[in-house]
C-alpha cells in the first residue's frame, strides 16, 4: 500500500530527485529555510517519500540508463563501422556538416572494450581457468583418498553417571 504524499512532500521528492541535494529540495518544495535546515534529512527518512522516490528511479533508470545489452551494442556498431560520427568542418565559405565512420583508432577500441566483456577470448584467462580446474581437481583427488582411507569411523559416547545409559540398561 502506497502512502500518499502531500504535494509538498511530493515536489520535495521530485526535487531531490533531480539535484540530489535535501536542503535545497525542501526549498525548492516550498519549506523555510528553518526547516530545509533542520529536518530536509528526516524527510529523507518519511518511509512515503522514500518510497517514491525509489519508485520513480526505477522508473527513471529503466527510461533513461542504458543498459549491459545496449552498451555491447553501441560499441559492436562502432566497431563496425556502422554507426556515423558528425564532423563539422570549417572553410572560407562557411560550416560543413559531414557524417563519417568512426576512425581506425575508436573502432580498435570499441573492440577491446568488448572483449574485456568476453573473458573466453583471452589466452592468460583460459591458463588461469586450467590452473584454477587442476587445482580443484588435485582437492578433490586429495579429499578421495582421505575419505578412501578411513572407512572405519568410531564414536566414543560419554554418559552421565546415574542415567540408565550408564549401566547399560536397553
Amino acid at each position: 500500500m502506497t502512502r500518499k504524499l502531500t504535494p509538498k512532500q511530493q515536489r520535495f521528492a521530485d526535487e531531490y530527485i533531480k539535484s540530489g541535494n535535501a536542503y535545497q529540495a525542501a526549498i525548492e518544495a516550498g519549506y523555510s529555510r528553518n526547516y530545509a535546515k533542520a529536518q530536509s534529512s528526516k524527510l529523507l527518512e518519511n518511509v512515503g517519500i522514500k518510497s517514491y522516490i525509489d519508485e520513480r528511479m526505477v522508473k527513471i533508470a529503466s527510461k533513461r540508463i542504458m543498459d549491459a545489452t545496449e552498451a555491447i551494442e553501441l560499441l559492436t556498431s562502432i566497431a563496425r563501422g556502422e554507426t556515423k560520427e558528425t564532423v563539422y568542418i570549417g572553410t572560407t565559405d562557411g560550416v560543413y556538416e559531414k557524417h563519417k565512420e568512426a576512425d581506425l583508432k575508436t573502432r580498435i577500441s570499441a573492440t577491446k572494450e568488448i572483449l574485456k566483456r568476453y573473458p573466453d577470448n583471452n589466452k592468460l584467462v583460459e591458463q588461469q581457468i586450467r590452473k584454477l580446474k587442476a587445482d580443484a581437481d588435485i582437492a578433490e583427488a586429495k579429499a578421495k583418498m582421505v575419505s578412501d582411507e578411513g572407512n572405519e569411523v568410531r564414536v566414543n559416547i560419554t554418559y552421565p553417571p546415574g542415567s540408565d545409559e550408564a549401566h547399560g540398561d536397553d
